[in-house]
């Protein structure tokens, strides 16, 4: 990329109008717009988009970057599922590490999640003590979960209000004892007291008594902890919280859906009129359990990385429609919790860490499957943003935040786990082709220096969204 910075260019206009110059304007041969790849010029102001004009539109701008004939420009691109862990557990990643490495990876904005960290972000106190670890660490911007745990539904009401996009609840044993789960009863009792005002439940659905029925031992094989959490888990969770979701006319989204019979469910419901949304993730859509090494503990995850047939269903779900959207979950811990000397895949740690890879993993396959790149950027970009109510964000258009990520997409790499920014270099992506590089991350149209000021904003629910 190539920039020229003296705001001069040929036959340049004054701004139409009487409006200031823009600060920036960048010119793509290729940029992802509208849900095409076309030619633009995008002028920028004040940190969002003030125009989008032809390539050679003559723009009196401050600043002006054209970016090279390999590179797209696309929309800054938006997690919404993300465990930073921090306070608490920063040893595991932590604020500074976590948007540095989302940047690197053309994230702009992130959702972190309410568990992991302690305290969990179960009441706008612990929201606080959040905000207050995450602020000026954060190199993107960074809203937050809240959590629904046994108890706390008469306190959903106070969390909405303090800012969270929404509420994560488990229906199984979630990892950490400040996080334990809901029954079917504090299930219905957080829908029922979400839809007061409109608030979204995220769930995160296996069913315990399926988990139950297909307990094992542990050990170094793959397949046993495969065979220990099916896709009947998923299945059974997801028509119980559908079930429960349209009796309380409440919002409910899904995480990481992983299996045929998940997509299944979900399609069924939303035939039915039940508002219910879900994700699915880099690692479901792309690692397959057939070429998972015995006792490589950096595979685990739950639910599990499961076959190509189950891969299969799930692109097929994202291009109907039945998924909305691909965020990264990406869920670290240290070297030691991944248990990788003995591989023992009932005592690591499970959690897949990739924000930084997510966009060239999907890419990746998505090539080889004949799915377009502006398919790609809208699933990771706008659809994450429309679904917690960040219209403004994860698209190129006037009026929205300029936020954007500068992509290679015919450019071929190999993931090295130790140079990545990641706080721990454990990955199983480590050593692992990919093609397509993130070469530069502008957050509200300013490049984003990776090792420099960090100046991400935290971002609270938008007024209207959910409700608030």
């Amino acid at each position: 990329m190539s920039g020229r910075t003296d705001g001069t260019a040929a036959e340049a206009v004054p701004p139409v109008g009487g409006a200031p110059r823009p600060d920036l304007v960048v010119r793509a041969a290729r940029a992802v717009v509208g849900g095409t790849v076309r030619a633009v010029s995008v002028a920028v102001r004040d940190g969002r988009v003030a125009g989008i004009e032809a390539l050679e539109h003559p723009w009196d701008a401050a600043g002006e970057v054209v970016l090279a004939a390999d590179e797209v420009l696309l929309p800054g691109l938006v997690d919404t599922h993300v465990h930073v862990n921090e306070p608490g557990r920063t040893e595991w990643e932590g604020f500074a590490s976590a948007t540095r490495a989302a940047a690197a990876g053309g994230i702009t904005t992130l959702l972190d999640m309410p568990l992991n960290s302690v305290p969990a972000t179960l009441d706008p106190d612990a929201l606080a003590t959040k905000r207050a670890a995450a602020r000026g660490r954060c190199a993107v911007d960074v809203g937050f979960w809240g959590g629904a745990v046994p108890g706390n539904a008469g306190g959903l009401a106070a969390l909405h209000e303090a800012g969270v996009f929404g509420v994560k609840c488990f229906l199984l044993d979630s990892g950490v004892e400040e996080f334990p789960p809901l029954d079917a009863a504090g299930l219905r009792g957080a829908l029922a007291e979400l839809a007061r005002f409109d608030g979204l439940l995220l769930v995160h659905a296996e069913d315990p008594g399926e988990i139950a029925a297909h307990a094992h031992d542990g050990g170094r094989r793959f397949a046993d902890f495969l065979a220990s959490r099916p896709p009947s888990a998923e299945a059974v969770a997801v028509r119980a919280v559908a079930e429960a979701a349209a009796r309380a006319g409440a919002r409910a989204h899904v995480v990481h859906l992983s299996s045929a019979a998940g997509v299944a469910e979900v399609r069924a419901a939303r035939a039915a009129g039940t508002r219910l949304s879900t994700e699915t993730c880099p690692h479901y859509l792309t690692l397959d359990a057939a070429a998972v090494p015995d006792g490589d503990t950096t595979f685990k995850c739950c639910p599990p990385v499961r076959g190509r047939t189950e891969q299969d269903a799930l692109w097929a779900g994202l291009l109907d429609g039945t998924i909305d959207c691909v965020v990264s979950d990406h869920s670290p811990c240290t070297v030691e919790l991944k248990r990788l000397e003995e591989g023992d895949f009932g005592t690591a740690w499970g959690g897949i860490a990739s924000v930084q890879l997510g966009l060239p993993v999907v890419w990746t396959a998505a090539r080889e499957r004949g799915v377009g790149l502006e398919t790609v950027v809208g699933w990771m970009s706008s659809a994450p943003a429309d679904l917690v109510g960040l219209t403004g964000r994860g698209r190129i258009a006037v009026g929205a935040v300029a936020d954007f990520a500068v992509f290679a997409p015919e450019e071929e790499w190999t993931v090295d786990a130790r140079s990545l920014r990641h706080r721990n270099p454990v990955t199983p992506y480590d050593g692992r082709a990919l093609t397509g590089v993130v070469r530069s991350t502008w957050r509200r149209g300013q490049r984003v220096d990776l090792d420099g000021e960090a100046r991400g904003q935290l971002l609270e629910r938008p007024a209207g969204a959910g409700g608030g």
